[in-house]
């Protein structure tokens, strides 16, 4: 970036020098420093990270506009010498360095040479609060907290079981043998699927969510679904399912959706009350003018969701007020909805319960288009 003066945070024009954003709205701080080391830019971010006003750095020695240590409490700019060390050098990586009052604070820096092994012509440096990677840090550290509280729980009752059958396979009864076996395959299908969910957390998180487009219809995935929930011992009464006429062709992977629409289900039945009412129903999408989408609502009778935790129903570890689960079934959920392009929003029924609504847009893939 070629900075000619910074005047209380603001970039000076560069003729000739196109659209260049404007220091001010970078969302990093932004530290330039010219030939004879002294601070000609420094913007708004920088300021609010440092605490210092941008009109008293402007002008002066960058040691002194922005006194850096190290963890170890060294003074950075004489470690580093960035005027007068190696003239093979480009810059600083980022890293850990502490302002005034111990406040941490990630700095990178590059060194800008008008020729290779020339003198250092800028030192531009950019500065970020260590905020959010600290909270990267608290999530990852949660979630293997949960996923070692989760699997604790499983493997022993696998590990026990199997054990005992080994040892004493003789003193038990056929029907003692087969319970014990099917507690077992339960345990092992509930550690496989949180095996299943970490992966998916995996590729949301990293934007790797593979969507493999089909034609799915949505109205039968649902009867299938509530089918099920009937099979497994609850009331056919207590679902009531709403399929709207000339449902538009819908393509989305047809496992993504029946793992979205198994886990809402699931949601209402276990923790709601009343009657599960399912809807279907064509709609216009107003990500895209003219577009149109299929919108699925899930809704109960039970006490819903606090006003005030709905806008955390889908973060990681939610669980409201109740008591196990990993937390995480409704942070895939929209990450899944969202990998196909759709939304999806919690709000109260009619009945006075929990809501949950989310639309896929619909229309073939662009290769088939």
């Amino acid at each position: 970036m070629d900075v000619r003066a910074c005047e209380g945070g603001t970039e000076q024009a560069v003729p000739g020098a196109g659209e260049v954003p404007h220091p001010d709205d970078l969302p990093d701080g932004l530290v330039v420093a010219d030939g004879d080391g002294r601070v000609v830019c420094f913007n708004s971010a920088a300021a609010r990270i440092t605490g210092r006003p941008s009109g008293e750095a402007l002008g002066r020695p960058l040691h002194s506009a922005l006194p850096l240590e190290d963890l170890d409490g060294r003074r950075w700019w004489q470690l580093t010498d960035p005027y007068g060390g190696l003239a093979i050098r480009r810059g600083q990586p980022e890293r850990n360095l502490l302002l005034p009052g111990g406040r941490e604070v990630l700095v990178s820096a590059r060194y800008v040479r008008p020729r290779p092994r020339g003198p250092v012509h800028q030192v531009v440096i950019t500065l970020r609060g260590t905020e959010a990677r600290r909270r990267t840090e608290r999530g990852h550290a949660e979630l293997i907290a949960t996923v070692a509280h989760e699997l604790r729980s499983p493997l022993t009752s696998v590990k026990g079981f199997t054990a005992t059958l080994l040892a004493k396979w003789e003193r038990f009864t056929d029907d003692q043998k087969r319970l014990m076996l099917e507690t077992v395959d339960a345990d092992a299908n509930r550690v496989t699927r949180l095996i299943a969910e970490l992966l998916d957390i995996s590729r949301i998180d990293s934007g790797r969510l593979e969507v493999r487009r089909q034609p799915v219809d949505m109205a039968a995935a649902v009867c299938r679904h509530v089918a099920a929930h009937i099979a497994a011992g609850q009331p056919e009464d207590r679902f009531a399912t709403h399929i709207g006429a000339g449902l538009p062709d819908l393509w989305a992977d047809p496992d993504k959706v029946d793992q979205v629409l198994a886990n809402l289900l699931e949601n209402a039945v276990r923790h709601g009350e009343g009657t599960v009412t399912i809807e279907v129903r064509p709609t216009a999408f107003p990500r895209e003018p003219g577009g149109s989408a299929t919108a699925v609502t899930v809704g109960d009778e039970g006490p819903g969701i606090p006003e005030e935790s709905m806008s955390r129903v889908f973060t990681r570890f939610w669980r409201g007020s109740r008591r196990g689960g990993t937390g995480l079934g409704l942070y895939i959920v929209k990450g899944i909805v969202e990998a196909h392009g759709g939304t999806i929003s919690v709000g109260r029924s009619a009945a006075g319960g929990a809501e949950f609504r989310f639309l896929l847009p619909v229309g073939a893939p662009a290769f088939l288009a």
